[in-house]
């Protein structure tokens, strides 16, 4: 028996089959294809992310050697695209999170209701991503294609065409800004001020309820019929729940190109004081606890910056590496601020700019390239200082995983700037190991999420401790430094002309 886990995700759709013990049996990754119409608007194409999705099914299930239990599938958030109910149909191209064309749309929703009262019924703070946003854009184009139709983000569309169901979970629906987090339910009267059906919106259930069953027509693709399907949910939220992030205190960190970290704390309202903080929320995996996320748009991406500025040729990872290690470990007294798309929350600023400050002659570019990581860890312990803020709970150990998470020497300074200790976790794909374990909580593989994680919960982990002379030295930095620096900061981003144009 065997559990299959699917990410529909930004730049590659995975499918993962893995052992009731967490044991990946089987990965298998292709790209994802991004579109884009004659004036530059991206898209994805839904029968080609589905030709995609059903070409990694298929590839991992070729050597299967038992039956699949369940499906689960977790995917990007806000990206979705509207489907005719009746014909199943799609009747826009499926939109991406990353695209801005509906800002003013945005925008309007905030004449509507403020900013604080959105965020105190949704999580979010109201932006160009939010699915709500990019369904009235559509509606804008065409005043009656939302009739008779249903939004779908990414996950959902893959679960309908694995069994012509609709659905989607709480932890994706709160990406919509049309879902109450804490009555966990569309909010109906928001969506009928907006000239909005509730319909338009799926069935929301908790992450991993199985939503339909595979049809006879899936075969091919080496399912049989009667396999439960579900939607697991947000990919950084199935992620966390892999790596067991779900108690208050525990937090994981996922990275890659972005980077984003999360933690869990009891469900409850939401406050102005919680709007005040910055961070994301929304419903977890687990039924009774909420999550609260922060964001850094480029942290691998910064990297792949570094390394391009600071070779006549774009330095490889091991020659970067090489190049840190030589700058020796003590904290370079350089502040990196790694803006280079803007600011994520607890400070979402799209016109934010980066910075290298405290530069003197002395430095060289081993120096250059070690305070590139101290600065990606000095915003992630922006966002950990804010997430113990939110949950009321102190934060000693922090999970890592993803491609950031083989570089060791970021590690290392990660822990010694938040004297937390970082665990590293040994599954490379815990997105897809999150997705299985929920759709296997949901169709009764496991009795509850509690036995799930403890039946993947042998494979140990390296631990990397934090210095305490360095993290006392780093300490002053951040908090004489990069935290007094932020306001001048942002507000010189938006003050200079260069700084108040978007790419």
């Amino acid at each position: 028996m065997a559990l299959l886990g699917i990410d529909i995700g930004t730049t590659h759709c995975k499918a993962g089959l893995f052992a009731p013990d967490g044991a990946a049996l089987h990965i298998a990754t292709r790209p994802t294809v991004t579109r884009h119409t004659p004036d530059g608007q991206a898209y994805f194409d839904p029968e080609e992310l589905w030709a995609t999705a059903a070409e990694v099914i298929r590839e991992v299930l070729a050597g299967a050697s038992g039956p699949v239990a369940a499906v689960g599938i977790a995917s990007m958030a806000e990206s979705g695209l509207l489907l005719d109910r009746a014909s199943g149909r799609p009747r826009s191209a499926m939109l991406p999170w990353f695209d801005t064309a509906a800002q003013s749309q945005a925008e309007a929703l905030l004449q509507r209701r403020a900013a604080q009262a959105i965020y105190t019924t949704t999580g979010l703070r109201v932006t160009y991503k939010c699915s709500l946003a990019k369904l009235l854009w559509l509606r804008d184009s065409d005043p009656a294609i939302a009739d008779g139709a249903v939004w779908l983000g990414a996950a959902d569309y893959i679960v309908f065409r694995l069994t012509g169901a609709f659905g989607t979970d709480y932890s994706l629906a709160g990406r919509t800004c049309a879902f109450d987090v804490t009555r966990r339910a569309w909010d109906t009267a928001w969506l009928e001020t907006l000239g909005l059906d509730v319909d338009v919106f799926p069935p929301a259930s908790p992450a991993g309820t199985p939503i339909g069953l595979t049809t006879s027509a899936l075969a091919d693709l080496g399912l049989p019929p009667g396999i439960p399907v579900a939607v697991s949910g947000h990919d950084h939220v199935c992620a966390a729940l892999a790596a067991g992030a779900v108690q208050p205190g525990r937090v994981f960190d996922s990275m890659g190109t972005a980077e984003a970290l999360i933690g869990a704390f009891p469900a409850r309202p939401l406050t102005g004081a919680d709007f005040q903080i910055g961070l994301a929320a929304g419903c977890h995996a687990l039924q009774g606890v909420h999550y609260w996320m922060g964001g850094l748009s480029t942290s691998g991406g910064a990297l792949a910056w570094l390394r391009a500025l600071l070779g006549a040729q774009p330095l490889s990872q091991t020659e970067l590496a090489t190049l840190v290690e030589s700058a020796g470990p003590e904290p370079t007294g350089l502040l990196f601020f790694p803006y280079l798309l803007g600011s994520g929350s607890p400070h979402s600023d799209p016109l934010a700019t980066g910075a290298f400050i405290g530069l003197r002659a002395h430095h060289t570019r081993a120096h250059l390239a070690r305070a590139g990581l101290e600065g990606l860890a000095y915003e992630v312990e922006l966002i950990r200082r804010a997430g113990e803020a939110m949950s009321g709970q102190s934060i000693e150990a922090v999970t890592v995983a993803g491609g950031g998470a083989r570089n060791p020497a970021l590690l290392q300074i990660k822990a010694d700037v938040s004297g937390c200790r970082i665990e590293i976790f040994p599954e490379v794909e815990a997105t897809l190991l999150g997705a299985a374990l929920a759709a296997g909580v949901g169709s009764g593989v496991y009795p509850d999420a509690p036995a799930a994680l403890a039946a993947v919960a042998g494979s140990p982990r390296q631990v990397i401790q934090p210095d305490p002379k360095r993290h006392t030295a780093y300490r002053a930095l951040f908090e004489d430094g990069y935290l007094h620096l932020q306001a001048p900061l942002h507000e010189f981003a938006r003050s200079s002309p260069a700084g108040s144009q978007r790419d």
